[in-house]
């Protein structure tokens, strides 16, 4: 049993302007589909929400062309399950559609202890530090993932 929980941030600048640009529409239209079935995909714990239930309004780095999304997962294949295998996955294999390529990393993940939250601030200096430093056991990314930690 493990007394841990995989924490990750994503981020993606888009190619609107912002998120009320027509050519997010289509993306726009269906994240409250994409929202629900990450909140129904087994494995699912946590992920970072505003008033609007969804999190595209945040903007930790004032720009409008970026929206974040950060989420708790029990695992690192619960999460790999619902990125690549169900519906979420077309949204992947079509960002290039919506989202600009960015140069650093993108995606980064590490261990909370169970019942932990990210704050947004704890999520952005994950990523930051990922950028700086590459990946580790203090953070990583879907290429290089590390196990999760071992109880003593």
């Amino acid at each position: 049993m493990s007394n841990y929980h995989l924490a990750e941030i994503n981020m993606a600048k888009m190619k609107g302007v912002d998120i009320n640009d027509p050519i997010m529409k289509e993306f726009v239209d269906n994240l409250d589909t994409v929202n629900t079935l990450a909140e129904e995909s087994e494995g699912f714990v946590w992920r970072l929400k505003d008033d609007s239930d969804n999190a595209t309004n945040l903007n930790p780095y004032n720009d409008e062309q970026i929206i974040i999304n950060v989420s708790v997962w029990k695992n690192i294949e619960t999460l790999e399950h619902y990125m690549y295998k169900t519906f979420h996955s077309d949204f992947l294999r079509r960002r290039k559609e919506w989202f600009q390529k960015f140069g650093k990393a993108h995606t980064a993940m590490w261990w909370v202890p169970k019942g932990h939250i990210p704050t947004l601030k704890e999520a952005i200096e994950k990523l930051d530090y990922l950028q700086q430093n590459g990946p580790s056991e203090l953070v990583f990314d879907l290429r290089n993932k590390y196990p999760m930690p071992v109880n003593v």
